[in-house]
């Protein structure tokens, strides 16, 4: 059974190099998250590490997805810094183990951010992906709303340019309660 949790930032730091596994694994797999493969494994855990002060202040809200003893998925909220936007996060990181795909563990990730920020007050959410990736899909039936896309706007892990598509979801948003 997948049990999500949110983790605190001392906890990230216990779990970076678990975490740099899924990173690097996502990377090498071909997915856009923001780094270039070859990534090195070890650099992947310090930028998880570098995150817990993030985590501690409040600015970032990171959840954990475990299948048994190993991390199975990853996503993480950034909050808005700024007084006029302190009503909006941005979803982030939202990656899934290729060996889990396919099971609903991404839409749980989802889910489990979307409900911790309502309660926080939230009422609007964001989140940019890859242009044509199979994330699309995801936020789509999950409610999201594609909102434009800029070509060129990240490299893919290889190195390539490629297109971004932005979403956003609204206020009223009602996540579904997790599996039991």
């Amino acid at each position: 059974m997948t049990e999500i949790v949110q983790v605190s930032g001392p906890e990230l730091v216990t779990y970076a190099d678990e975490l740099a596994a899924l990173l690097v694994e996502t990377v090498g797999g071909g997915s856009s998250v923001g780094f270039l493969a070859p990534l090195d494994r070890g650099a992947a855990a310090d930028w998880w590490r570098e995150r817990a002060a993030a985590v501690d202040a409040g600015r970032l809200q990171v959840w954990l997805a475990r299948d048994g003893e190993r991390i199975a998925g990853t996503v993480g909220l950034v909050r808005a810094p700024l007084p006029n936007a302190r009503h909006r996060a941005e979803v982030t990181k939202l990656m899934v183990r290729p060996s889990a795909r396919g099971r609903g563990l991404g839409r749980e990730l989802l889910d489990a951010v979307e409900r911790a920020a309502g309660e926080d007050g939230i009422t609007l959410l964001v989140l940019d992906t890859e242009s044509g990736g199979l994330a699309e899909g995801l936020y789509r039936s999950a409610g999201w709303t594609e909102c434009g896309s800029v070509p060129d706007y990240a490299a893919d892990p290889g190195g390539v340019l490629k297109p971004t598509t932005f979403y956003y979801k609204a206020a009223g948003f009602v996540p579904r309660e997790p599996r039991a």
